[in-house]
């Protein structure tokens, strides 16, 4: 059965994290710790707020991050810098693949969507950068629900806009964790394995893994 949408994780699945660290460059030496301290905490912020029910969007969560990271790596960083660097998660640029992976999707008659933790504001402006809004058919952002990944009231999200059971949906994320998410809640999850990180050991497995977007197409076809 051919799915109803193809839905992507947004930001560490379509759009690169790691080239932060061209901006980051300008206030450290070692942009890319720098960089994945940043990740980390936000992620981590975005977990918490989820458990405790204290709900900020994922814009706040990226600069209390940043406040975070930039003290663990002892930079003094001003507030125009601050401002500029936190902004930069608009022009994240995207992995190699991603143009070619979704042109090869929507020639197939694919529809492609997204769904992230983050803000509607920042998605729109990063897809608009990257050059993508075209092949995006909707996003679908967790400020509608205010909770964050993995939480089942964030997958249910895409169940609600298609209209579909959540076999009919094809989730696609290059988080191990957010495959594990989506595999529960009963999404068919694609995990892209890029980084060949060692499979999760807890919760459901993904239905298929593969090491780069271009694989999808012709895994859906067959």
């Amino acid at each position: 059965m051919k799915p109803k949408a193809v839905i992507f994780d947004l930001f560490g699945t379509l759009l690169d994290i790691a080239s932060l660290a061209t901006a980051a460059g300008k206030f450290t030496r070692d942009p890319a710790a720098l960089v994945a301290t940043w990740r980390e905490k936000q992620l981590a912020y975005a977990f918490a707020a989820t458990i405790m029910g204290r709900y900020e969007d994922f814009d706040a969560l990226t600069d209390r991050a940043l406040s975070f990271a930039a003290q663990r790596h002892g930079l003094d960083m001003g507030d125009r810098a601050w401002e500029a660097l936190g902004a930069e998660w608009e022009r994240v640029r995207p992995f190699v693949d991603v143009p070619a992976a979704l042109t090869l999707l929507r020639e197939r008659g694919y529809t492609c969507g997204v769904l992230t933790n983050g803000t509607p504001k920042t998605a729109a402006a990063a897809l608009a950068s990257a050059g993508l809004t075209a092949e995006i058919e909707t996003t679908l952002s967790v400020d509608s629900v205010r909770v964050y990944k993995p939480d089942r009231r964030v997958y249910d999200l895409a169940t609600t806009h298609y209209g579909v059971p959540a076999s009919e949906l094809v989730f696609v994320t290059a988080n191990g964790w957010d495959a594990t998410g989506a595999a529960e809640f009963g999404l068919h999850v694609i995990w892209c394995n890029r980084a060949q990180a060692p499979a999760e050991t807890f919760g459901a497995a993904p239905a298929a893994v593969v090491s780069t977007l271009t694989e999808i197409p012709a895994l859906l076809d067959a």
